[in-house]
C-alpha cells in the first residue's frame, strides 16, 4: 500500500472566462467538489507522489480568440469528471523509471530530471510493471480529458495561471528559459492544485488516440480510444517549445513509437 497524507489547501472554484457568443450553452463554473484538502498518495515502490484531483466539470478546448490556438482544440465542450482520481505531482523521473525498468534511456541524464526518449508503448510496459510491483491495477496514464482538467486546476484561461504569457517563466521550462535542456522536477511554481511542470519541461503522453478535433469525444473524462488511427496524444509543451505550445489546451499528435529528448509522461492512479 502507498502512504496517504492529508494536506490542507483551499481549492477555489473559478468561473469560466469565455465570451458569451462562444459559449451560449456553457454557463458553467469550473467545479472542484466539496473538499478543502488535497490528499497525497505515495507509491511505496518508487516514491512517486500523486495529488487527489476532485470530481467536477469544465470546458475543454480553446475558444477562437485564444492566442496561439489551433483547430485541433475545437470545439469547446463541457466535460464532467464524475469521479476523483490521483494525478502525478510531476513527470516521472529517471530515478523512478529505473526503479521499475532497470534502464535509463534519457538523453539528458540526472536522477531528478524527467525521463524522456520513451515511446508510448514503452510507457505501457512501465505501467504494467509498476502495477505488478505493487500488486494492483490502479496505475495508468491519464486520459486527455483528465490531463487538461488537472492542468487547468479550475481555470479557463490560456494557462493555469492566467492569460499573460510573460508569467510563464515562473511556471515552466520552455524555449525562452530552458537553455535547450530538461530541468529537475518541481523547480517552478505549481498550479492551484499542487501539480508541477504541467506547462513545459517535457511533453507528456496520455492514453488517448489522436483525433483531429473533439467532435464525438467522450464527455465523462474517459480516454478516447475509438478509431483506426494509430497516433497517440501528448500534452503540455516542453523545454524546446515556445509559449503558445505550453498552453493548457494545446495538443500534439505522435506515432506511439516516437522517442524524443523532450517527450516524457506523468502517471495517474485510480483511487
Amino acid at each position: 500500500m502507498g502512504n496517504k497524507i492529508s494536506i490542507k489547501n483551499h481549492i477555489n472554484a473559478v468561473r469560466c472566462h469565455l465570451k458569451k457568443d462562444e459559449i451560449e450553452d456553457f454557463s458553467v463554473m469550473a467545479k472542484s467538489g466539496n473538499s478543502e484538502a488535497f490528499e497525497i498518495f505515495a507509491s511505496f515502490s518508487t516514491g512517486m507522489e500523486f495529488v487527489l484531483v476532485p470530481a467536477g466539470e469544465f470546458v475543454m478546448g480553446s475558444p477562437s480568440y485564444e492566442q496561439g490556438r489551433s483547430d485541433y482544440e475545437s470545439p469547446i465542450h463541457k466535460v464532467t469528471i464524475k469521479t476523483h482520481f490521483f494525478m502525478g505531482k510531476s513527470s516521472v523521473t529517471q530515478k523512478q523509471w529505473k526503479q521499475i525498468m532497470e534502464t535509463d534511456p534519457s538523453h539528458f541524464k540526472g536522477e531528478y530530471l524527467p525521463v524522456e526518449m520513451v515511446s508510448w508503448q514503452e510507457v505501457q510496459e512501465f505501467v504494467k510493471r509498476l502495477n505488478a510491483a505493487e500488486n494492483t491495477d490502479k496505475y495508468r496514464l491519464p486520459s486527455e480529458v483528465e490531463w487538461e482538467y488537472a492542468c487547468r486546476a479550475g481555470t479557463q484561461t490560456g494557462y493555469s495561471f492566467g492569460d499573460d504569457e510573460s508569467q510563464l517563466n515562473e511556471y515552466a521550462w520552455c524555449a525562452e528559459n530552458s537553455g535547450r535542456k530538461t530541468h529537475p522536477i518541481g523547480r517552478k511554481n505549481p498550479n492551484l492544485w499542487g501539480l508541477y511542470d504541467m506547462h513545459g519541461n517535457v511533453w507528456e503522453w496520455v492514453q488517448d488516440k489522436w483525433h483531429e478535433n473533439y467532435n464525438g469525444s467522450p464527455s465523462d473524462g474517459s480516454a478516447w480510444e475509438d478509431g483506426d488511427i494509430s497516433f497517440r496524444v501528448s500534452r503540455g509543451g516542453s523545454w524546446y517549445c515556445n509559449a503558445s505550445s505550453c498552453r493548457s489546451a494545446n495538443r500534439f499528435r505522435r506515432d506511439p513509437e516516437s522517442r524524443f529528448s523532450n517527450l516524457g509522461f506523468r502517471m495517474s492512479r485510480t483511487p
